[in-house]
């Protein structure tokens, strides 16, 4: 598995099997592993922010969650991926594994209503599945010694894997801030806690395929997400196509080991 640079953030050039493989034997082997999924706008998010990026350059894999990113993928290396590898469907991937294996699950994130309607959802798909744990988002900046209080109840718990729904960025902080605390892979699901609860509608398979599930959530959220895709889209097309001429060198930042001094939980 290779890392690589996509607009500064690296970017790891994987496919669906190899990523659920690492994270299932991270889990049984008892190792941290901080996992994201990064579509266009997390990339970019880490471009504006060096701090971010320097923290995304840390996590031990990154997918390409969107196809932008994987084209971009193809487009600088020749990584000759076949397809994303997207947070929503890495979940439900890991969870299976994690059914078959036995190994205990603590979700993280999202609100308690939707945390109500996914439980059952996923029981439903995985009657087998462990859940160690669940806890909704408090929705405030993290508080002196949180961090050490919810690493020790999720250490408590019997987890062998977090997923942690909190939207992009706020979630690869995170993930980055925890993972010194846990012997077990944390990921950063974006909108899987959502999708599967069923509180999102999934585009059409076709408008996956062909790097179009932007325009269909901007349609379902215009008013929350019009900056996001119409200012950042045509900007990561303008710099990729600088990093390829060679006209933009973009340099990733060097990864950063220390947490976020403040963050959402």
């Amino acid at each position: 598995m290779l890392k690589r640079s996509v607009l500064g953030i690296l970017v790891d050039a994987t496919d669906y099997d190899e990523a659920t493989a690492r994270i299932v034997t991270a889990a049984e082997q008892g190792r941290p592993l901080a996992v994201t999924a990064l579509a266009v706008h997390g990339v970019m998010e880490g471009v504006h922010d060096p701090e971010l990026g320097a923290r995304l350059n840390s996590f031990d894999l990154v997918t390409p969650d969107g196809q932008p990113v994987r084209w971009a993928l193809n487009l600088l290396y020749a990584a000759k991926l076949r397809d994303r590898v997207y947070g929503p469907a890495l979940t439900m991937r890991v969870l299976e594994r994690a059914a078959e294996r036995g190994l205990p699950v603590y979700l993280y994130g999202s609100v308690q209503p939707t945390l109500d309607r996914l439980v059952p959802a996923l029981h439903k798909r995985f009657p087998e599945l462990k859940l160690a744990g669940v806890e909704a988002s408090k929705f405030r900046a993290v508080e002196p010694g949180e961090v050490e209080r919810i690493a020790g109840r999720i250490n408590a718990s019997g987890a062998r894997i977090v997923l942690v729904g909190l939207g992009c960025p706020r979630q690869e902080i995170f993930t980055h801030a925890l993972r010194p605390h846990l012997p077990m892979p944390l990921l950063a699901v974006g909108a899987a806690f959502d999708y599967h609860a069923g509180g999102l509608r999934k585009p059409p398979p076709w408008m996956q395929r062909h790097g179009l599930e932007w325009l269909w959530r901007l349609g379902l959220e215009p008013r929350r997400l019009w900056r996001r895709y119409l200012l950042l889209n045509p900007e990561y097309l303008g710099r990729l196509a600088a990093q390829k001429t060679g006209l933009w060198r973009a340099t990733p930042p060097a990864p950063q080991p220390e947490p976020a001094a403040t963050f959402p939980v």
